[in-house]
């Protein structure tokens, strides 16, 4: 934030002129102790005034309460040492009054604490000292108070701004001259100030960070430390619906300062919030577009595409379909919105009637690598297809989400498993009881008909080779296949029949 000319400190009540007040003797004094903030200025000569004192104050004493023979640097040190201890910043002695100096072994003392000790002139009244330090605070609170003004009427102006949430993030970070980011919903930095403001291993800590308190879903106002920064983190949103995060770096903010960070916020929220109502009526429209696609006529979504977002990816496409439940499409739709942007033309999305459908060039599947990995769904990819076949791109797309497990399952891989790879559970509960008549026979009489009929199949129906292949006369063969059409009530000249067996013995292999 920025600075305070006259911030009440002791160095500021030391550089007045009309106050004459000049440090006592050649004092070794901490870097910055001067520079301490002086909450209060008051004088007293009790002997140990601690108890009715507190921290960040001058105190200012004429010494009648210390002893008569210099002798006694004992009471001195003691007088001092209490001091420090109570936080006192600094030890005014009005000269002139009872004594004609400051008395050595007070200097001393002071000196060994690192106590900053200055001589009060007689003709310098205390009062002086105290009204001094009392017009700086109420100098400093009127700076402050007309900072926060000006802060908060630059940063309503911001707001303004056609981009509005990118400027008020800007503006709230040139007003406090530290960095601020904004993180979206799913703990994505969408927006900072200054760009580039934070190391990469800082940045990826805090993202860490912002994304354990949006996982907790509740409104909270945290502080933190990675490495040397202090970081204050604000939630924006309705706790159990977070809209992300307003990164701050810096510590503990004055009451002006938090102000400010308050106003924000809640310009921020409000602007969220409004940005999703925009949302869900870009969802339904782009939901719409899908379904005009799946007609596999795209000549409507091309023009709505064009006016909104920008043309539709150029075919061939491949199309993504994912198993993002509700709750988690609508913070992969913040993620893709922004790619939206920073992809013009090479990105389009929308809710369809089995999942998030994400559509992008051949060849060019960042986005939903990236989807899959920052959110941990299943998402199926078809083979590169046009907006004609549009339809059968989704089908194949379901199939490959469908069977895959984690991550992106491409089409392509399935169909060189085969068409049966693709069975359910279901179709293997039927093939078992299709062949569960023989089966049983076998066990039940002994026979080898589930056998011959596997060998039969596997050598073209050919009786030769079924006979070599099991060790038997061909005559035998022909046997057992009459016993399998008796068992099964099936006409094996059939093709059809055929076909439909060997693919119940495929369905069940184990």
């Amino acid at each position: 934030m920025p600075a305070v000319a006259d911030a009440p400190t002791l160095r500021a009540l030391l550089t007045r002129a009309d106050l004459r007040l000049v440090l006592a003797g050649e004092q070794h004094l901490e870097p910055g102790t001067l520079d301490r903030a002086v909450r209060w200025v008051h004088s007293t000569d009790l002997v140990d005034p601690t108890p009715f004192l507190s921290e960040g104050l001058v105190l200012l004493t004429t010494g009648t309460q210390f002893p008569e023979s210099p002798d006694e640097t004992g009471a001195f040190r003691a007088y001092v040492h209490r001091l420090a201890a109570r936080g006192v910043v600094g030890l005014g002695f009005g000269t002139e009054v009872v004594r004609d100096g400051i008395p050595p072994a007070l200097v001393e003392a002071c000196r060994d604490e690192r106590m900053p000790l200055f001589e009060v002139p007689y003709r310098t009244p205390f009062i002086a000292v105290a009204r001094a330090n009392a017009e700086a605070i109420a100098a400093q609170a009127y700076s402050r108070r007309s900072w926060a003004l000006a802060a908060q009427r630059a940063i309503a102006l911001a707001a303004l701004r056609p981009d509005g949430l990118g400027a008020t993030v800007a503006e709230l970070a040139r007003q406090l001259d530290t960095w601020v980011g904004m993180y979206d919903a799913a703990g994505e930095l969408v927006r900072e100030h200054p760009a580039g403001g934070l190391d990469a291993a800082t940045a990826e800590d805090l993202r860490r960070e912002v994304t354990g308190v949006l996982n907790r879903g509740a409104r909270a106002g945290s502080s933190l430390r990675i490495r040397e920064t202090p970081f204050s983190l604000q939630t924006l949103g309705r706790g159990g619906h977070l809209r992300g995060v307003i990164a701050i770096a810096a510590g503990d903010l004055d009451q002006e300062g938090r102000g400010v960070v308050t106003a924000v916020i809640a310009m921020a929220g409000l602007a969220l919030e409004q940005q999703q109502g925009l949302s869900r009526a870009r969802g339904v429209l782009r939901a719409g577009l899908v379904q005009t696609l799946l007609a596999d006529d795209p000549a409507f979504a091309r023009r709505i595409s064009r006016e909104l977002w920008g043309p539709l990816p150029a075919a061939p496409v491949e199309v993504a379909l994912t198993d993002a439940t509700a709750s988690r499409i609508d913070a992969i739709a913040e993620l893709l919105e922004l790619r939206v942007d920073e992809k013009r033309g090479a990105l389009f999305f929308g809710r369809g009637d089995d999942g998030l459908v994400i559509v992008v060039p051949a060849g060019e599947r960042g986005p939903v690598e990236e989807v899959a990995e920052r959110f941990g769904v299943r998402i199926g990819l078809s083979d590169p297809a046009g907006y004609d076949s549009f339809a059968a791109a989704i089908a194949q797309a379901k199939v490959a989400r469908d069977r895959s497990g984690d991550g992106v399952t491409l089409f392509a891989e399935l169909a060189r498993t085969g068409v049966l790879s693709a069975l359910s559970d279901e179709a293997r509960a039927l093939a078992r009881a299709e062949l569960a008549p023989l089966r049983d026979h076998d066990a039940a009489e002994g026979t080898h008909l589930v056998e011959t009929l596997q060998a039969w199949l596997d050598n073209d129906c050919s009786h030769e080779a079924s006979a070599r292949a099991l060790g038997v006369h061909r005559h035998t063969v022909r046997t057992r296949l009459a016993q399998i059409e008796r068992v099964l009530g099936a006409d094996l000249s059939s093709f059809a029949a055929r076909a439909e067996l060997w693919a119940a013995l495929r369905a069940v292999e184990d």
